[in-house]
């Protein structure tokens, strides 16, 4: 999620790792489309509440769950979202009390909703309307983080310019999804519940989305778009399929989505990797294919772009970017802990006819145990109404060996194809303007046995510094708290021109490596005339990274900088042992030339709630590995051993 991400970061940008090819706006001309897509009275995705027997026959485990929910909101005092706590963002950076008390008003509407639809007696229908009422009464359904897209800038939300952004999107979408489900049952208490739902999603998206020429994140005028743009436009979809009644809009909102939707598409890697990282795929590709699915929903399957190679290559992303259990490759502000939509997962892999993906969405639904672990309406139907298919599947965990995303300069490598036992290993390179940037160019991540070793801590919460001009002034974004040198006291720059050259993957049965030149990473200042990374796994012995450079001058402190969750001891002079509980982190040692290196250590206390969550601890160490003699020209080599 970003805010002025697009004003310090994007660029307008196009190499041959991208292509061009509008695939979803040349599927069908505006005409076709205004006869195959499905009006809202006759789409009918999912059973509507009304359809009891469809909700009847839902495992019950299920519906004891969704209505225990339901029940726990039933009591529910919907808050007032008032105006200074919404300017908390504006006067001291804060994010969290505002999107707390919105968040809360989401979830137990949400909830309320599916017990609705489950029991369907009638019993949750006025907390229903309350909830509703209070959500149409908001002035802006975004979060205070985003508003500053108006005119006004940052502040309060200017009632006459709607801004369309991540979080008015979604709400809109979850209130459609009430109407769709629900309508007869809210006439019932009041026929003037839907007509008020449908004015407030008209003013506050469907007029604006159709209206307005250019919004940063839709990339009209050739700029750079992340996330943000698939996101809402499965959002803004799911809005212009339940509730906008005039074909004619209708059909100008689908042909705009669409076109929306390939300024994302024709940016993307070839190889279908997210620069953003894996914690992020979930609203970038997967947002995507909800995009994709609703369109084929809609068209009663004749929208169908499956068979396109960049389609299934997103897909595969996911499972490519799976370490072991809950731990995923995290690189930008991706988490190294997190689910995934299992059943989304899973349908995506069964339309792009991939096995692999399929039984990694089947493990995951296994893992769940049936919970539903979505956070959108749309994939919590799906999730629903398919559960038996998922369920008859055999989940299997992606344990690749060997994965090189050449477009997005990343590689993995395992010691063994389909188990988590050994040494895995990944790096990336890159540049420095990526969407959610950290400056981590040749960075990488050590795990063993499907436990962290070496790390990429990640993101704290965010904050209006992380996306500010002072990003950079956080710890976790610097190259120095990655798993990276420190050159005559310079640490990476940001920007797009800071970037990895000569990138090269080769692989053998015996051996990986990865190798790339970090100098373009580094500003002037630094003084480096050629650093060449290499970073091998040894099959079955070690991971091996060898740093070969030639510098200008020694002007300052030479120093490789290691993360780590471990708790770090001295063996003797050149190895340090990296200890893990077995559970949560592995064990290791790291092996360094001690006539070279001056080793410490450096605690660092996570008093951020997202990054001690993630990592299931209080505290990181940095090892500092210090040059005590640097000479201009040098070669550096560190192992990580059993």
């Amino acid at each position: 999620m970003m805010c002025r991400f697009f004003v310090f970061l994007s660029v307008v940008w196009a190499t041959s790792a991208f292509a061009q090819p509008n695939l979803l706006q040349n599927r069908f001309t505006s005409e076709q489309l205004t006869s195959l897509v499905a009006s809202a009275d006759d789409w009918k995705p999912f059973p509507k509440a009304a359809d009891r027997a469809a909700w009847a026959a839902l495992p019950e485990d299920f519906r004891k769950r969704a209505i225990k929910r339901g029940e726990s909101a039933l009591d529910f005092d919907w808050p007032a979202l008032p105006a200074d706590v919404f300017l908390d963002f504006a006067r001291n950076g804060n994010r969290s009390r505002y999107q707390t008390l919105r968040g809360r008003k989401r979830s137990r509407l949400r909830d309320l909703v599916l017990a609705e639809c489950v029991e369907g007696e009638g019993r949750f229908l006025d907390q229903i309307v309350n909830g509703v009422w209070a959500t149409c009464e908001e002035t802006w359904w975004g979060v205070p983080a985003h508003v500053g897209r108006q005119k006004a800038g940052k502040g309060l939300p200017d009632v006459e310019e709607p801004v369309v952004a991540l979080f008015s999107a979604e709400t809109s979408a979850q209130l459609a999804w009430t109407v769709y489900l629900l309508e007869p049952q809210l006439n019932v208490v009041s026929p003037l519940i839907v007509p008020r739902i449908q004015r407030e999603i008209d003013r506050q998206i469907l007029t604006p989305m159709l209206t307005q020429r250019d919004y940063g994140w839709m990339g009209m005028r050739g700029n750079r778009v992340n996330n943000w743009n698939p996101w809402i436009c499965s959002n803004w979809l799911t809005s212009v399929l339940i509730m906008e009644k005039d074909a004619e809009r209708r059909a100008q909102s689908v042909s705009k989505i669409l076109r929306v939707a390939d300024n994302f598409l024709n940016q993307y890697p070839k190889d279908g990797g997210c620069d953003e990282g894996p914690g992020y795929w979930g609203r970038a590709g997967a947002s995507l294919f909800d995009c994709l699915e609703l369109m084929h929903s809609a068209t009663n399957g004749q929208f169908d772009v499956y068979d396109n190679t960049l389609i299934q290559e997103m897909g595969r992303f996911i499972y490519r970017a799976h370490i072991d259990g809950s731990y995923r490759l995290n690189f930008a502000d991706a988490s190294a802990r997190g689910g995934i939509s299992a059943s989304l997962v899973y349908n995506y892999g069964k339309r792009i006819g991939d096995d692999t993906m399929m039984k990694f969405g089947a493990w995951s639904a296994e893992q769940r145990k049936g919970h539903r672990g979505n956070v959108d309406e749309y994939r919590d139907l799906y999730s629903l109404f398919h559960y038996g298919e998922i369920q008859s599947v055999k989940g299997t965990q992606p344990y690749l060996r060997d994965v090189w995303l050449p477009d997005l300069q990343v590689f993995v490598a395992r010691e063994e194809e389909g188990v988590a036992k050994g040494f895995y290993v990944a790096g990336k390179g890159g540049h420095n303007a990526e969407s959610h940037n950290h400056n981590d160019v040749g960075s990488f991540v050590v795990y063993r046995d499907g436990l962290p070793i070496l790390i990429d801590a990640g993101v704290g919460t965010y904050s209006a510094k992380t996306f500010s001009r002072n990003r950079y002034d956080i710890w976790t974004m610097q190259s120095a708290y990655h798993n990276l040198p420190t050159i005559n006291g310079v640490m990476q720059q940001n920007g797009r021109k800071f970037a990895a050259k000569d990138v090269a993957y080769k692989k053998t049965n015996k051996s990986a490596t990865f190798s790339l030149d970090l100098v373009g990473a580094y500003p002037k200042e630094a003084g480096i005339q050629s650093w060449q990374r290499a970073i091998t796994l040894n099959r079955g012995k070690s991971v091996e990274i060898r740093d070969r450079y030639v510098l200008d001058k020694v002007s300052g402190d030479m120093i490789l900088n290691l993360m780590t969750a471990c708790d770090v001891s001295v063996l003797e002079p050149g190895k340090l042992m990296l200890k893990g509980d077995g559970e949560k982190f592995g064990s290791a040692t790291v092996v360094y030339d001690a006539e070279m290196f001056e080793a410490a250590t450096e605690a660092i206390a996570l008093d951020d709630r997202k990054l001690s969550r993630s990592w299931q601890t209080e505290q990181l160490t940095r090892i500092v590995l210090k040059a005590k003699s640097p000479s201009k020209k040098d070669t550096w080599t560190v192992s990580v051993k059993p």
